[in-house]
C-alpha cells in the first residue's frame, strides 16, 4: 500500500474480505488468584494500537505493554483516513507526537483515563521491523515518543526498531519467511519476540535471563466472551482462549493479555497465533496466564478484516474508559480477580 493509491483502495487493502461465523458457546473464563501488579498488555498491528488503548486508558491496572508494529496512543483521531494515513504509512507526515501527547494529559485530567501518574514503574516494549512494507517503521519512534512524553521518567520505554524484519509477529521457528509476511502473520525471524517480551514485562529487575519452557505444559481453553462485552460493545468475537500454566492452579500468577492483528484471529488462521506466537512456554515460566481475545470481521460495524477499534468503528470513545472493547478487558480482568 503506497500513499499515491486512494483511499478506498487502501481501505480494501486494509479490511480484506469477511470470514466466517463464531464456533461453539464456550464456558466462563475462569478466576485465578491474581497477583495486580503484574498485568501487562501485548499486541500486533491493530492489536499493539489496541493494547496501547488499554494499557494507557486503564493504566491503574495494566504495568507493562509489548507493542510490535503499532502506533501511538490517540493516533487515528476517530478519523479513518488518519488512521490509513498518517498512522499506518506516515503519510503525508507522521502524527505529531506533541499534539498527541498534550491530547492524552487533557483526557486524564478530564478522568476519561486513568491518572498518567499510574505509568509510575511500568515496563514498555515498542518493537518493528524495517522491513514492515504495512505499518511504516517510523512509527514505533513516534509511539515511544508518546510514551515518553505521558510516563516522563516515571516508565522504562525501550525502543527496538532496527532489526530486519517485515509486517507480523517474530518467531523463532514457526510461520513465514521473516520478510515476506503471510498468514498467519507468524515470521520464522529466529527472533523470540514472546520471550523478549515477557522478559521485558515480568522478569525481575537484574535477574538472570531465565531459559524457556522445553513446550508450554500448561491449558489452552476457549471462554466466552460475551457475558464479559459491555452492551453495544462492537467487533468481539463470541469465544476468546486462555493458557493456563499449571503453577496458576495453586498460586498467584500475573497476567498478560494479548491482542492478535488484523485476520489473526480464529475465523482466519484457526489456533496458529494463540499457539505458536512463542507466549504460553515463557507463560510457565514466568507464572502468567495468557489470554487471548478475539475480535471478528462484519460489515455492520465495517470491520471485514477482524481488526481492534483503534479508528472508532465503534464509537466515538473507542480509546477511553468507556470505550466498548477496553471495557470488556476491564471486565477480562475484574473476572480473572474474582470480582465480576
Amino acid at each position: 500500500m503506497t500513499h499515491r493509491r486512494p483511499l478506498a483502495m487502501a481501505f480494501a487493502v486494509m479490511l480484506g474480505s469477511l470470514a466466517g461465523c463464531s464456533g461453539e458457546p464456550a464456558p466462563p473464563l475462569a478466576a485465578i488468584t491474581l497477583d495486580p501488579s503484574r498485568v501487562a498488555v501485548a499486541g500486533l498491528s491493530s492489536g499493539a494500537y489496541m493494547a496501547t488503548q488499554v494499557h494507557v486508558a486503564l493504566n491503574t491496572r495494566v504495568h507493562g505493554a509489548a507493542l510490535v508494529a503499532g502506533g501511538p496512543y490517540g493516533c487515528a483521531q476517530g478519523q479513518l483516513e488518519t488512521a490509513l494515513g498518517p498512522c499506518m504509512t506516515a503519510q503525508p507526515a507522521l502524527p505529531d507526537t506533541a499534539t498527541l501527547v498534550a491530547s492524552a494529559k487533557q483526557r486524564a485530567a478530564a478522568g476519561t483515563i486513568d491518572p498518567l501518574s499510574a505509568f509510575d514503574g511500568d515496563r514498555i516494549l515498542v518493537m518493528h521491523g524495517t522491513g514492515d512494507a504495512i505499518v511504516a517503521p517510523s512509527l514505533a519512534a513516534a509511539n515511544a515518543a508518546v510514551l515518553r512524553g505521558l510516563a516522563g521518567d516515571s516508565a522504562q520505554v525501550t525502543l527496538d526498531d532496527q532489526r530486519a524484519f517485515g509486517h507480523g509477529w517474530p518467531t523463532l521457528d514457526a510461520g513465514a519467511p521473516c520478510e515476506q509476511p503471510a498468514s498467519p502473520w507468524l515470521l520464522d525471524c529466529g527472533i523470540d519476540a514472546a520471550g523478549e517480551a515477557m522478559a521485558a514485562m515480568f522478569a525481575a529487575e537484574g535477574a538472570p535471563d531465565a531459559a524457556a519452557a522445553p513446550a508450554a505444559d500448561g491449558a489452552l481453553a476457549r471462554f466466552d466472551q460475551r457475558a464479559l462485552a459491555p452492551e453495544g460493545a462492537a467487533g468481539l468475537a463470541d469465544t476468546g482462549f486462555v493458557y493456563t500454566p499449571k503453577a496458576c492452579a495453586g498460586a498467584a500468577c500475573g497476567v498478560l493479555v494479548v491482542f492478535h492483528g488484523c485476520q489473526q484471529n480464529e475465523e482466519n488462521v484457526g489456533e496458529a497465533f494463540v499457539r505458536e506466537a512463542g507466549f504460553n512456554r515463557w507463560a510457565d515460566v514466568h507464572r502468567v496466564v495468557v489470554v487471548y481475545p478475539q475480535a471478528q470481521s462484519s460489515y455492520m460495524p465495517l470491520n471485514p478484516k477482524a481488526c481492534w477499534d483503534w479508528w472508532g468503528y465503534g464509537g466515538a470513545d473507542y480509546d477511553l474508559k468507556t470505550g466498548g472493547q477496553i471495557g470488556f478487558v476491564a471486565a477480562v480482568l475484574d473476572r480473572l480477580a474474582g470480582t465480576r
